[in-house]
């Protein structure tokens, strides 16, 4: 067991005027099982990079284990996979990481396969293997289940649990309470580092939240009244101060002193209640400062005049002779939001670009209504290039209202002034949402959504699913999601 220890870390990219960390200090312990969330676009990747060395920066970092980043860059993807092993690790030893890959599940034959026609589940578990079997390393593991199927996620979930020393980002929470024992969040002002999994961080921020915001309110109103109270007592200290001078004609003459000594208490009093206020301001400044606001989004599907909006019956899709769906029947209905669930390779962002209209070789009867308007979210962001304005225009989307949905998706408004291609892979992820809610359709169909996508925005898109009375088909592997959202399940062999 030892200690990485972060001192004073400040760091900004050369392209920007904004910090990512300023003057950032905190421990964590080498044995820990560290999941790391936080906002898209807050820095999460960029500290592991940091912790490798790939960056300069000010401050330190000291550890005494060697940081091994997760995924791996492969150089060649051709390569046998064993090959591929040595690529990562000169030293290892093929008896160690056949051992991990039996705890992850993965028979030896994929080792003398062709890296690349791995599934992502095996890719992800293999080199998982090889960077867990060596010794000394603490592992940076960055999003690991994007684009895994629930079996798998549960595998590797399982499979982390058994081990220590490693900083998981992921967005899954379900994932990330099944296999961590701290959390590491980057809030809007700090890092910090709280013993636990996510879900009862979770609750702890709702807690810290409410109670800030009700002594946000409380300090507000007292702000109000004594800021009354100090004005209304410099109008008498005022009012007292005049009759120093007496009236004109009374013949009387004041008594200066006695009224100086009062006008001189209220304005003591006046002081007073302008330090409370003082007080009650500071006090005021230190709240709010990391509640995560998520602003409620809205979507406007369009009403069809059919009940049933498609129909798959006996469905078979292959290409060429490989068949990757056999015999798939379901209805959609308006207001259904069915899940489609099954391993990776069973044909399921098949089946929505067959509703998609777009040439996929099939049998069957498949049926959709009359003018039927689809929109539709694709699993990878490839190709998003250019600036928000010509994505907007391209899409046919109004661009005011495309932007303010990115705004409530934490977007801030420098973003807007970047090329997409620059953004982070969550941020282009939300790009793809933001311009799906802007188009009105009668049914939308969403290739596992939420891939890169942080945990504050996946829950404005459940609460904004559940609420809309949208129609949707959708491929997603966060178990949780799937939970809050489906009133339907597809499941695919």
């Amino acid at each position: 067991m030892s200690m990485i220890q972060i001192s004073d870390l400040t760091f900004s990219y050369d392209t920007s005027f904004d910090y990512i960390f300023e003057h950032v200090s905190f421990q964590i312990d080498t044995d820990w099982k560290l999941g790391f969330t936080g906002r898209n676009g807050r820095g999460k990747t960029t500290f592991l990079k940091l912790l490798m060395g790939e960056y300069e920066y000010r401050g330190s970092i000291a550890a005494s284990v060697k940081f091994d980043y997760f995924p791996y860059p492969v150089k060649d993807p051709t390569a046998l996979t064993v090959d591929v092993l040595e690529s990562v690790d000169p030293q290892y030893e093929l008896w160690k990481v056949m051992k991990e890959m039996s705890q992850l599940g993965v028979p030896d034959e994929v080792l003398y396969r062709p890296f690349q026609t791995l599934s992502n589940g095996e890719q992800t578990k293999v080199l998982l293997a090889v960077l867990f079997g060596k010794e000394n390393n603490f592992l940076l593991i960055d999003e690991p289940t994007n684009h895994l199927d629930a079996e798998a996620r549960r595998k590797v979930g399982a499979y982390l649990n058994s081990k220590k020393g490693f900083i998981l980002v992921s967005h899954d929470r379900a994932f990330l309470d099944e296999c961590t024992d701290h959390v590491l969040s980057v809030n809007r002002t700090e890092i910090e580092v709280q013993k636990g999994n996510f879900s009862s961080w979770y609750e702890n921020k709702l807690l810290r939240d409410q109670y800030e915001l009700s002594e946000n309110e409380k300090l507000k109103k007292e702000i109000g009244r004594l800021l009354k109270s100090q004005r209304r007592t410099e109008g008498w200290s005022d009012q007292v101060e005049k009759t120093k001078r007496g009236t004109r004609n009374s013949g009387l003459r004041p008594d200066r002193g006695f009224i100086g000594h009062k006008a001189a208490k209220m304005m003591k009093r006046s002081k007073a209640a302008e330090t409370r206020k003082e007080d009650a301001v500071k006090e005021k400044s230190k709240l709010l400062k990391n509640i995560e606001t998520s602003e409620a989004l809205k979507i406007s599907p369009l009403e069809h005049h059919a009940k049933r909006l498609a129909v798959l019956e006996d469905v078979s899709i292959s290409y060429g002779s490989k068949i990757v769906t056999e015999n798939l029947s379901f209805d959609i209905e308006k207001g259904d939001r069915i899940a489609l669930v099954g391993k990776n390779g069973c044909g399921k962002s098949s089946v929505l670009k067959l509703l998609l209209g777009k040439a996929v070789d099939h049998e069957g009867y498949l049926y959709k209504a009359n003018g039927l308007r689809i929109s539709y979210v694709p699993q990878n962001t490839d190709g998003l290039k250019g600036d928000l304005r010509e994505y907007a225009y391209n899409c046919g989307i109004d661009e005011s209202l495309f932007k303010t949905i990115l705004r409530k998706l934490d977007f801030s408004r420098i973003q807007f002034e970047k090329k997409i291609e620059e953004f982070s892979e969550g941020q282009k992820k939300k790009v793809l949402i933001a311009g799906s809610l802007c188009e009105q359709a009668h049914l939308y169909l969403w290739d596992e959504p939420l891939n890169y996508i942080d945990v504050f925005s996946r829950i404005q898109i459940e609460e904004l699913l559940k609420n809309s009375g949208i129609t949707l088909l959708f491929v997603e592997h966060d178990l949780a999601f799937c939970n809050q959202i489906k009133t339907k399940e597809i499941l695919m062999q």
